[in-house]
């Protein structure tokens, strides 16, 4: 065989391992739904004061308008009297304070962090120790413990962990679009980030825990149940 055709098949089997890379199956232990940041809302509470509570109360809420909702899920964790645990600004208006303490639970595991969307649409996702509040913000919740730090996954998971729940997260893209995921099932916070990391983001935020609940009907994913504080929602 001359050195052209050995060129040749180093160059085809190059092509196809990058092919692979590139085009391999999706992770199916998740769901997720990608949109831009423009068009990502926040709900808490509806017009007459009450929390909206469940993703079915925000549909049927959003459906009375003539509009339609195209993705939910929970936006963070919340109190038991299911007010937002740490900051939440919801149309410019700070409605709870950020929360800077230290103490137990998942919402404590340092670094955490800010998910929020500025007034120019732009989304973010910075830890709470980097986060720095400003007036042009329009949406942002605060959850912990961060998935994945600028590029690293955080450095208290650990990979095996027994630690099987439940999640929900959000991250940004590459192409700054954001990435909202729930796992179908039980999982470990190390290969709950590990599924953001690889799909290319610096940075993402775990939301919440086995409470945690998804709308994606172009996925047949249908989660309308929940009692929850803050509800991330897509409408059309």
């Amino acid at each position: 065989m001359n050195r052209y055709k050995l060129t040749a098949i180093l160059s085809l089997i190059a092509l196809l391992a990058v092919s692979f890379a590139v085009f391999k199956s999706p992770d199916d232990r998740f769901i997720s739904y990608i949109t831009e940041a423009k068009n990502i809302q926040f709900f808490y509470k509806s017009q007459n004061g009450q929390n909206f509570g469940s993703i079915q109360n925000l549909k049927t809420s959003i459906e009375s308008q003539k509009k339609k909702l195209l993705f939910a899920t929970n936006g963070g964790m919340y109190k038991k009297d299911r007010s937002p645990q740490g900051l939440f600004i919801q149309d410019g208006k700070i409605v709870t304070r950020i929360d800077t303490a230290t103490a137990s639970g998942n919402f404590y595991l340092k670094p955490n962090g800010v998910f929020f969307i500025s007034g120019n649409n732009e989304a973010q996702i910075q830890t709470t120790a980097n986060f720095h509040f400003s007036n042009k913000i329009k949406f942002a919740t605060q959850s912990g413990p961060m998935l994945v730090i600028n590029g690293e996954i955080h450095p208290e998971f650990k990979k095996g962990s027994t630690n099987l729940n439940i999640r929900n997260g959000v991250g940004i893209l590459p192409n700054v679009e954001v990435i909202f995921a729930i796992s179908k099932k039980e999982v470990n916070f190390y290969d709950f980030a590990e599924y953001f990391k690889d799909l290319g983001c610096k940075n993402a935020l775990y939301l919440d825990g086995f409470v945690s609940r998804m709308y994606v009907p172009e996925k047949n994913w249908v989660q309308t149940d929940g009692d929850f504080g803050v509800i991330i929602g897509v409408v059309e």
